[in-house]
């Protein structure tokens, strides 16, 4: 691969330490810190081992700190912030740090799947100690050097200095000397006090990438070229489960440029994300490949969902959420209550989300050589480590003679987890050893062959008391589960799914029951941004409103009341669904958190004032991926009906704010993706096929209907808490909170997404 000119470079390990000299250091699963001599150009460190390091940090002898990030950009910004963690405990200079980008290694790294909201979450700390830990033992050196305590030295921006004498040293001058001496463990790794922070939680520090971005010099995985490399389209089943009848390559093998046509199989049994099989077209350039492609003459036998149809399957998840389903949380009696309650005091309503497609701006894309028994990959994914593990079961590799090498994405939103682009990749690059090949996705292909979020209905029943408040409270939901992509024919919703914000919902309400309907998936079900928190959310919200409205409350004055005292609640005391392998004691749920997001959120709109005429203000909340969100939306509705999004308000607790600027972005992004999945957001299905192809029937939110104000409140940034998700928490309020606003607006209840029109 031509090498990137953005300011950051893919290396292997050994390749990185041969580069550098000094002090290395890493930081293994456990969190704990190792370092170890290298002599400049030696082939590997001396003096031990590392147990799984997650992170390397290496001081060269002109003082430039490399830092390797493991974790995938897509915009969220991680490929700074981790670093800038690192940097700030090690008091370097960010304009004197090199970012390394990691290829895929989970002995070395630990786990790398860039998806769950989790890297600062589980790598706030460990970066900080490994910090800490260099700049102690730089500290230490240069003690050593003058014969002075170390307690008389300190470092400040890549020097040590000894403030009694005036004398300095600069990082690079002490990194050999510094990488013989013992690192400071336990109670002798001293980190910083909030109040020492240069980098963290400050703003400020400039996205690492941001040059070569706004430059056009960025790697993304549709930049990688090879010199004599070919390009391959891939037509697959148009139908899940379908298979190659017969195909007829004569006129595909005649277009200029066209060189194989290749038959891929339908791989069967594990591993998990195959390729759906089909036949790829392989050509000099892309255009060439696809006219190839169009002019194939394909016969498919479709299979078993050949007759699926989103209409008609509308109607069969209504049917199972109206039906007594598996219950999945029960307190009280939510049963007897719903049923001894007078009809004046039941409310019942239905919601419906359609399937969802991710349609990153970057469609799937993947780079493969295969060469001397082995073969490498270049490839935009967030999951490095599937993509080693997938390449080679299905394509016949040692994982050892698997490299991956990852380059930017342009968007993911979970979809690029799943590397069955890659593995496509990989099978015809074997086909044609010694030459590179690049499968590239069409957005036609990547909205119909997506691993789409889950269609839903979902059924809420509540009987009120005399005030109006909640005395019970049945959920029942009814969707495909993604664990149909683990194991063929799963039905009902995983734990996990019901554990966002339907089990785990912490209301003040005695009775509870939430179910769930085994229900079949007819298409490819995988993660998405923020997963089942958006049909869950989009609910609930909205059904919070509508019997805050039917009690003749305030809605946020509702809310607060239906959170209840401020409490903090063990997860694990609600359901089975705590699904974030962290623990509850760490992580319980602060109903005082949520109600400060609710009313911050308030706050920034200004909630109550008086409204011109055809305006309305709607709000939701959420806990997801272990952070508090709360959206309010305002909304200007014409007398033709016309709908415009004023403003978004938008906040959150996430804890510790690590990286507020990019927090901030999540946050506007979220309410942007949120408004497009709400507005016109969806994929049906028709004789097992998907009806969207592109832009065109497919509509992301334009700029003209895009709200003129998104503003972000950061709440509690409090540095003694665990830290919180950022990047998929902002997305399901929105929904909600722009369905209420036009309920407000225009006492039209919306039950249903999207919402395309309100004349209709």
């Amino acid at each position: 691969m031509n090498t990137p000119t953005a300011p950051f470079l893919a290396v292997s390990r050994r390749r990185f330490l041969q580069a550098t000299g000094g002090l290395a250091l890493a930081v293994n699963a456990a969190g704990t810190v190792s370092a170890q001599e290298k002599k400049f150009g030696a082939d590997s460190m001396s003096g031990g081992t590392v147990d799984d390091p997650l992170v390397f940090v290496s001081i060269a002898a002109d003082g430039t700190v490399s830092i390797v990030a493991h974790r995938a950009e897509m915009g969220t910004g991680i490929r700074t912030s981790l670093p800038m963690v690192v940097a700030d405990e090690l008091e370097a200079r960010w304009d004197r740090v090199r970012i390394v980008q990691s290829g895929a290694d989970e002995k070395r790294y630990g786990n790398q799947n860039t998806d769950g909201s989790r890297s600062i979450r589980h790598f706030y700390q460990p970066m900080r100690r490994v910090g800490a830990a260099a700049r102690q033992m730089l500290e230490a050196a240069a003690a050593a050097r003058w014969g002075v305590s170390v307690g008389e030295v300190r470092a400040v921006q890549h020097e040590v200095l000894h403030s009694a004498t005036g004398r300095r040293l600069g990082y690079g001058e002490l990194a050999a000397a510094a990488a013989t001496l013992p690192v400071p463990r336990g109670d002798a790794l001293k980190l910083k006090t909030n109040a020492q922070f240069r980098y963290i939680g400050k703003g400020g520090v400039r996205p690492y990438d941001l040059d070569a971005i706004g430059k056009g010099r960025a790697q993304y995985g549709m930049d990688a070229h090879l010199p004599g490399m070919l390009f391959a389209v891939v037509a697959r089943p148009p139908v899940l489960g379908g298979k190659l009848r017969r195909v007829n390559s004569e006129k595909a093998l005649q277009v200029p440029g066209v060189q194989r046509v290749v038959e891929l199989p339908v791989l069967s049994g594990a591993p998990l994300f195959k390729p759906l099989g089909g036949v790829a077209v392989i050509a000099s350039n892309t255009w060439a490949a696809m006219q190839g492609r169009a002019a194939l003459e394909i016969e498919w036998d479709d299979g078993p969902n050949a007759s699926y149809d989103s209409v008609a399957y509308r109607g069969t998840l209504e049917a199972a959420a109206r039906a007594p389903g598996k219950v999945v949380r029960s307190n009280g009696d939510a049963n007897a209550a719903l049923t001894q309650a007078p009809t004046e005091r039941r409310h019942a309503a239905e919601f419906y989300m359609p399937h969802l497609a991710h349609a990153s701006m970057e469609p799937p894309v993947a780079t493969a050589l295969v060469k001397d028994g082995g073969i490498e990959i270049w490839s935009s994914t967030q999951n490095a480590q599937a993509t080693l593990d997938n390449v080679a079961a299905q394509a016949g590799f040692a994982p050892e003679r698997v490299k991956v090498n990852c380059l930017l994405l342009g968007g993911g939103f979970g979809r690029k987890s799943k590397p069955d682009y890659v593995v496509e990749a990989a099978l015809l690059a074997k086909a044609l050893p010694g030459t590179p090949v690049k499968v590239v996705w069409t957005r036609d292909d990547d909205l119909r062959h997506d691993y789409l979020h889950t269609v839903s209905v979902e059924r809420i029943e509540a009987a009120l008391d005399a005030n109006g408040m909640p005395q019970a409270w049945r959920h029942r939901t009814a969707a495909p589960t993604i664990a149909s992509t683990f194991a063929a024919g799963a039905k009902g919703s995983a734990p996990f799914e019901m554990g966002m914000s339907a089990t785990n919902m912490p209301f003040a309400i005695p009775n509870v029951s939430v179910e769930t309907a085994e229900v079949e998936a007819h298409a490819r079900i995988g993660w998405f941004r923020s997963v089942s928190n958006i049909p869950h959310v989009f609910a609930s919200q909205s059904f919070i409103d509508e019997l805050a409205h039917r009690a003749k409350q305030d809605p946020l004055a509702y809310a607060r009341a239906l959170i209840g005292p401020r409490r903090r609640i063990d997860p694990t005391t609600l359901s089975d669904g705590w699904n974030y392998s962290e623990d509850p004691a760490v992580y319980p749920i602060d109903t005082g958190r949520m109600r400060d997001v609710l009313d911050a959120a308030a706050r920034g709109a200004r909630w109550g004032r008086k409204l011109p005429q055809g305006h309305g203000l709607g709000l939701a909340f959420c806990y997801s991926f272990l952070s508090y969100t709360a959206t309010v939306v305002e909304v200007a509705v014409d007398e033709k009906g016309a709908l415009q999004v004023v403003a978004v308000d938008m906040a959150i607790d996430c804890g510790p704010q690590v990286n507020p600027e990019r927090i901030r972005s999540q946050m506007e992004g979220g309410a942007i993706m949120g408004l497009s999945l709400a507005l016109s957001g969806e994929i049906t299905f028709e004789k097992g096929r998907v009806v969207q192809s592109n832009f065109h029937d497919h509509e992301l939110l334009r700029h003209a209907q895009s709200p003129r104000t998104i503003r972000t409140h950061l709440v509690n940034n409090d540095h003694r808490l665990p830290p919180g998700g950022v990047g998929e928490p902002p997305v399901p309020p929105v929904a909600p909170a722009l369905c209420n606003a036009i309920f407000a607006a225009t006492g039209k209840r919306l039950r249903q997404l999207p919402v395309r029109s309100l004349t209709a």
